[in-house]
């Protein structure tokens, strides 16, 4: 059972993208399936094919959903997508992922030649990272998909839970979606298994086709957890004050209103006796920065940011340098305590963005991953820079680290 669309309208579009949310969100525990579990009031589908329709290139959009909610799905996409309903199509899933791709495979108008797979559980994937991934495989002709570099510590383990080794993450990277393909290749692919893959770019690689890896997005994760359905509430109702806040207004019930900014700064001295912990990462090799905790001014300057933010003092009321608790504590124990506090106060994190200032670490290696890390604890958008002093003032010399931060929170939950 599928819709279908006028060939004429389709006959030039060159490009396709499978959205599959067929899956019953069992993990999700919210006894609905998962695409069609509301964020801040809208479904999960629907913010994921927003960012589809921002493209500036026509893109023929399949959508794969259980049997039982054909119906509701297509006046769903049908909302969403507007003008460009026609380029849209409703198709029922299979009995399991591969089966449901391989049935949006079958709705692909004959025109396509490039394919994207993507998973309706990822909904705040920017438009341009499907953009990305299209353009990568039409110039290369290769498999492509997302990833971003992992941060913790990976450690094989054996059937008794001992550790069996440490694996090198350097080698690894964390997939995402859409993931794209040549469309003859990946119908071939698909054609020839015989065995479940985990996904698309592995079925595709197990017929002989090479994947490549292109840079994702941090704001690209999956809901899989009632955790991450509530960090991707936080950041849909950010989005929304963001935008409504843009208008007139100005009462006191408005977004404006409701968001507080804040501003966090930490200067730590290197101490080459102490291992280096800066934005939630260690940095082996490099010397250490001084403190009565682990000396992470990224962590540090965050906190100062989101306690200033939300009024609620700074980073020396909350924990002292005289309380031995702590002593050679992490970033992490002070963010977490710090959300925590936030949240009984009745603050949403928005987003948050933190500067370093230093000729050392250099950063650009490890950026995507610190903020992928930060974003992780945080649960709301974290951009992370750097820059340098030009060889002026203390950090210029080489003696130590600022971190300059800044948080916007949002007010909930009050009836301010």
């Amino acid at each position: 059972m599928a819709d279908t669309q006028p060939d004429d309208l389709l006959a030039d579009v060159v490009r396709a993208v499978v959205v599959v949310a067929a899956g019953s969100g069992t993990r999700l525990a919210q006894g609905a399936p998962k695409a069609f579990v509301e964020v801040a009031g809208r479904s999960i589908l629907e913010r994921s094919l927003e960012s589809l329709f921002a493209s500036a290139d026509p893109v023929q959009v399949v959508v794969v959903v259980p049997s039982a909610l054909v119906a509701e799905s297509r006046a769903l996409v049908e909302s969403v997508a507007g003008a460009a309903s026609g380029y849209v199509s409703v198709v029922v899933g299979g009995s399991t992922r591969q089966g449901s791709v391989a049935a949006g495979l079958a709705a692909v108008a004959p025109s396509v030649a490039t394919v994207l797979v993507h998973d309706c559980a990822r909904p705040f994937t920017p438009t341009a990272q499907f953009d990305l991934v299209a353009s990568t495989v039409e110039s290369t002709g290769h498999g492509v998909v997302p990833g971003l570099p992992v941060s913790d510590t990976i450690k094989r383990v054996g059937a008794a839970g001992e550790v069996v080794e440490t694996v090198d993450r350097a080698e690894l990277v964390a997939m995402q979606t859409p993931q794209g393909f040549p469309r003859a290749a990946l119908d071939a692919a698909y054609a020839a298994a015989r065995a479940e893959h985990t996904d698309d770019a592995a079925l595709f690689a197990a017929s002989g086709h090479r994947v490549v890896v292109v840079e994702g997005d941090p704001v690209a994760f999956k809901i899989t957890t009632p955790w991450d359905l509530r960090r991707a509430e936080t950041i849909a109702r950010g989005e929304g004050a963001s935008s409504s806040s843009l208008g007139a207004g100005g009462g006191p019930g408005d977004a404006a209103h409701r968001l507080r900014s804040g501003l966090g700064i930490d200067v730590h001295a290197f101490d080459a006796q102490q291992p280096l912990h800066l934005g939630l990462l260690s940095f082996e090799g490099e010397p250490g920065l001084a403190g009565h905790s682990d000396g992470d001014a990224v962590a540090h300057a965050l906190v100062d940011a989101l306690l200033s933010a939300a009024g609620l003092g700074d980073i020396g009321s909350m924990f002292g340098t005289d309380d031995p608790r702590f002593a050679g504590a992490s970033g992490e124990v002070f963010l977490t305590a710090t959300l925590e506090r936030l949240t009984g106060a009745g603050f949403d994190v928005v987003s948050a963005a933190v500067q370093v200032v230093g000729n050392r670490p250099r950063l650009a290696r490890r950026r995507l991953e610190m903020e992928a890390r930060l974003i992780e604890v945080v649960g709301a958008p974290v951009s992370v820079s750097a820059t340098t002093t030009d060889g002026l003032g203390f950090t210029g010399r080489g003696e130590g680290v600022t971190a300059i931060a800044t948080a916007l929170v949002a007010v909930v939950g009050t009836t301010e």
